[in-house]
């Protein structure tokens, strides 16, 4: 019993103390200042006010993107949402909620869903602009979704998507 707890201490003692010597060998002193400098914070909210003022325009140029494309372009586009969302009438939710007439409803509102506390709260009508914003990024639009989508960026493709949702609705909204 003696040789193992003996052992054991002299196999502490060489880790400890072959750590010690490599740390004494191949020392590195600690620069005065880091490779990587960061500017100010200016910047950085600079860049963060243009990016909500882009989501602002492109939010209010949505009714302009809709002569330019269709509802059939948006059916191709809804593919990529078609993994996580029927859109279909009668159709049953998925993973993420059904879409039919999803337009001109309350945002968190369909009564056999769970929805993400945040988006319970959001409770907002789902109108074009709401809609193109939540479409460009969900994360920043509603703070707190468990919506994983990572956004459409070209607006282009966000209304046709949106016409496509509109079109599939018993009470689509007016396109003026």
């Amino acid at each position: 019993m003696n040789k193992i707890i003996v052992s054991i201490i002299l196999t502490l003692v060489l880790v400890l103390g072959i750590n010690k010597i490599t740390d004494t060998l191949y020392y590195v002193a600690k620069p005065e200042k880091s490779a990587y400098q960061v500017d100010g914070t200016t910047q950085i909210s600079s860049v963060s006010s243009t990016e909500s003022n882009t989501e602002n325009l492109e939010s209010e140029n949505i009714m302009t993107l809709f002569a330019s494309t269709s509802a059939a372009d948006g059916a191709k586009i809804f593919k990529k949402c078609a993994a996580c969302h029927s859109i279909a009438q009668g159709a049953g939710n998925k993973i993420g909620p059904t879409l039919w007439g999803v337009l001109g409803r309350k945002a968190g509102s369909i009564s056999d869903y769970k929805y993400s506390k945040a988006m319970v709260e959001y409770g907002k009508v789902w109108t074009f602009d709401q809609m193109n914003g939540f479409l460009i990024k969900p994360k920043n639009w509603v703070k707190g979704t468990k919506m994983s989508f990572a956004g459409l960026k070209n607006e282009n493709e966000r209304a046709a998507v949106i016409l496509y949702m509109n079109e599939n609705s018993g009470n689509p909204l007016p396109l003026n």
